[in-house]
């Protein structure tokens, strides 16, 4: 039947991209309808299981980060990193890679699941390691309530066969049970700048969780990172940016180290002093000769930690806000966002720009073009002024933003 279901997949594959659907979840639709049980039995073959990594924020750069450590370690890594992360995705990012004879030549499935997704996950396949990042606002237009998205992580745990990694610092994701835990977390003196949800809106600094944590982001200076793991210090020279990056590491690390026991936790250590950002996640590209950052912000803890990460006075900003329903049709949360810390924004764009500039009037912050489409407002902002430029996106911005930057739409 699997091959049977294999021949079919990849018909449908070819003729979806013959007709320009490039990365459609239609094949998985048709082979989970067709033979309910082969994206279960393809992966209970890993030699290594199935790792799902889920929560609201750092899932995409964080399974690139795992995926490369375990490569490095001669792992063979399958990965949805074409962005399908539901199971009709993942069914269909294993037709791309299984061969018509029916082999799966993996060791490993590394997985990035939206909360609910993964829940229908662990309903058709087996779990044997979770990494629970965190529980962020931005889930609302999805999942309802953010309490209910924290219990759908729970589901994820308690479906998971080995060992669950959590975010010691995010409240609701620290209270996650499972019947083996680890944790990764933050030293006193950065906890403050990782607000929680509830830190956001109350105003108030949530305590760090009594746990004690298998590894531990101590501090950051110019990239250079600094860990605690079995009571020694690590330090690395990161080329992924930003604090929350730089936290990802950690429970990543954490993660692997769970997964290859028997290898020294230095070397998963230096080996990520090479890992660059994923897609649309701190990516560089140079525009009239100035470097352009593209930084993802999709709810307000995401936002605050990238202007506590890259503000300064040296950089020209863009602000590009859509309310389309990837992005979430709420943009209330904006007014969560203490945007006091930014210097004069250059350009602020997208649908919802106008809603940007009003909230940025009310923290004092100029604004000098208000350009709601995308092309003519990157157009403005890359034509002159200073060398280094950096553009905060919501997701479907930056996916539009990337297109205009890579030259695959007109400037």
């Amino acid at each position: 039947m699997e091959k049977v279901s294999i021949l079919i997949g990849k018909g449908v594959q070819k003729i979806t991209h013959l007709r320009g659907g490039g990365g459609s979840a239609l094949p998985g639709l048709v082979v989970e309808r067709i033979n309910p049980n082969f994206m279960k039995k393809i992966l209970s073959k890993l030699p290594y299981g199935v790792v799902v990594i889920s929560g609201t924020n750092g899932k995409t750069t964080t399974t690139k980060i795992v995926s490369e450590l375990l490569q490095k370690q001669g792992l063979k890594v399958f990965t949805n990193n074409t962005g399908s992360n539901f199971v009709r995705g993942v069914i269909s990012a294993i037709l791309q890679s299984i061969k018509l004879n029916g082999k799966f030549d993996f060791d490993i499935a590394v997985l990035e699941l939206d909360e609910a997704h993964a829940v229908k996950f662990t309903e058709v396949a087996p779990i044997d390691y979770a990494l629970l990042l965190n529980v962020q606002r931005d889930q609302l237009d999805r999942f309802g309530e953010i309490d209910h998205t924290a219990e759908l992580l729970q589901k994820v745990a308690t479906a998971t066969r080995k060992t669950v990694i959590l975010n010691r610092e995010d409240p609701r994701v620290s209270k996650i049970k499972a019947e083996h835990v680890e944790y990764f977390g933050l030293s006193n003196q950065l906890i403050k700048k990782f607000p929680s949800d509830d830190d956001l809106i109350s105003k108030k600094q949530t305590k760090s969780s009594s746990q004690t944590a298998k590894v531990i982001f101590q501090d950051l200076k110019n990239n250079r990172a600094t860990y605690i793991a079995d009571t020694k210090n690590y330090t690395v020279n990161l080329k992924l940016k930003g604090a929350y990056n730089a936290f990802n590491v950690a429970g990543a690390i954490a993660l692997c180290h769970c997964i290859l026991p028997d290898v020294k936790i230095k070397k998963f250590f230096d080996h990520t002093a090479n890992i660059e950002s994923a897609f649309g996640r701190g990516e560089s590209f140079t525009i009239n000769g100035a470097e352009v950052e593209l930084l993802l912000v999709k709810n307000p803890s995401a936002f605050q930690l990238s202007i506590a990460s890259f503000a300064d006075n040296d950089c020209d900003y863009m602000i590009a806000i859509n309310d389309k329903i990837a992005d979430g049709r709420d943009v209330s949360w904006l007014w969560n966002v203490n945007f006091s810390q930014l210097p004069k924004i250059k350009v602020v764009s997208g649908i919802r720009a106008y809603d940007m500039a009003l909230r940025l009037k009310y923290d004092n912050i100029s604004v000098d073009n208000i350009i709601e489409d995308l092309p003519t407002a990157i157009r403005e902002f890359t034509s002159n002024g200073k060398k280094h430029k950096r553009i905060f996106a919501t997701y479907t911005a930056m996916l539009e933003i990337r297109k205009i930057i890579s030259g695959k739409s007109i400037l």
